[in-house]
């Protein structure tokens, strides 16, 4: 486990998905070896997957280079000590609204 403070690079995440997925990853680092980058990416996408729907991309590494596109409000890039990570929702069904895309849709109460 990376016992450093996260921290962030850049993001258009709300805050509240931000604090989710560095919470995610910390717990990914204690779930596997540091060098396991694959299961450090797969557990973090299966999480954002079922919270906030499919189309999670999630990449983990401690050297790579990336040219993406992304939902608005999707993206984030941080790094815990020398291991980085890159988390994103692609923009498959560009008919969703942000909101639908990263599942933070409220019913109505009255409903």
């Amino acid at each position: 486990m990376l016992e450093g403070k996260a921290v962030v690079r850049e993001s258009d995440m709300p805050m509240e998905m931000q604090s989710r997925v560095m919470e995610l990853a910390y717990q990914a680092l204690d779930l596997h070896e540091v060098s396991d980058c694959q299961s450090i990416a797969r557990y973090i996408k299966q999480k954002f997957d079922e919270a906030y729907g499919t189309s999670w991309h999630c990449v983990v590494g401690k050297d790579f280079g990336c040219c993406i596109s992304h939902l608005c409000g999707t993206f984030i890039f941080f790094h815990v000590e020398m291991m980085e990570f890159l988390i994103f929702k692609d923009g498959k069904d560009l008919n969703e609204t942000k909101e639908e895309a990263i599942g933070v849709m409220h019913k109505n109460p009255e409903n």
